[in-house]
């Protein structure tokens, strides 16, 4: 295995400094800002590295989508260390953000498995609100969250019961996680986005052959908003 270079070291002990510090894990361009790189690419490019040693695992198509792998990270020694936290600590301005809470309204439910009948753009009457710090997702604009149903999109790692956070759009880009409305079926979907001419294709994320993508003309499926973090609720 290749060895690790100052440099990856230096994010490696950031992300793990930050996540200890606000329980979810810094975005590039604050790994970039705090070890001194000004490019998002160069911070791409040690992010794949480590995530070749195993160090770490991404889920590019959402904010925040790094995780830690502790136990491996244990073997090299890297761990939150008191020395190095004048150096790596957040921001004062992060440390306010994160200081001050808002309310994400909880609509329903949303199928990573088969469609059920719900509307997530009806934000009239929320079934309830999570509460999330100001810093965690930039913007908390048109935000709202969805608790999934279903395991078709368990190799994303969302899971049954999990929590989705959604910025609330009506476009996406091919490849991301969305929150899909199909007309005429009544019905809505978690999956990700695909343009296939005049189709869109719904793919799960279950090697399980009984998950099947879903496909509609693109007339029929509205976009009703693009995850951007998904929340673990442990039982």
């Amino acid at each position: 295995m290749a060895a690790l270079s100052e440099r990856q070291r230096h994010i490696l002990d950031f992300i793990v400094e930050f996540t200890d510090e606000y329980d979810y894990p810094p975005t590039i361009r604050e790994i970039g800002e705090k070890v001194g790189i000004s490019s998002t690419s160069v911070v791409n490019y040690n992010l794949a590295k480590l995530e070749e040693m195993k160090y770490l695992s991404r889920r590019r198509e959402v904010s925040r989508g790094l995780s830690l792998n502790r136990v491996k990270l244990a073997e090299i020694g890297v761990t939150a260390r008191e020395d190095d936290s004048a150096s790596l600590a957040p921001t004062q301005a992060q440390r306010e953000a994160v200081g001050r809470r808002f309310r994400v309204p909880v609509l329903g439910k949303i199928a990573a498995g088969n469609p059920i009948q719900v509307d997530p753009r009806d934000a009239t009457n929320p079934e309830d609100w999570i509460e999330l710090a100001e810093g965690f997702l930039g913007s908390s604009e048109r935000l709202f969250a969805l608790r999934v149903q279903g395991d078709s999109m368990i190799d994303a790692s969302v899971l049954d019961g999990d929590i989705v956070i959604l910025r609330q759009q009506d476009t996406a880009n091919d490849g991301e996680m969305v929150a899909a409305w199909i007309e005429g079926d009544e019905e809505t979907t978690l999956k990700y986005l695909y343009r296939e001419g005049r189709n869109v294709r719904l793919q799960p994320a279950n090697p399980n052959p009984d998950y099947r993508p879903i496909i509609r003309p693109a007339e029929r499926v509205r976009i009703n908003g693009k995850v951007v973090s998904v929340i673990r609720v442990l039982h």
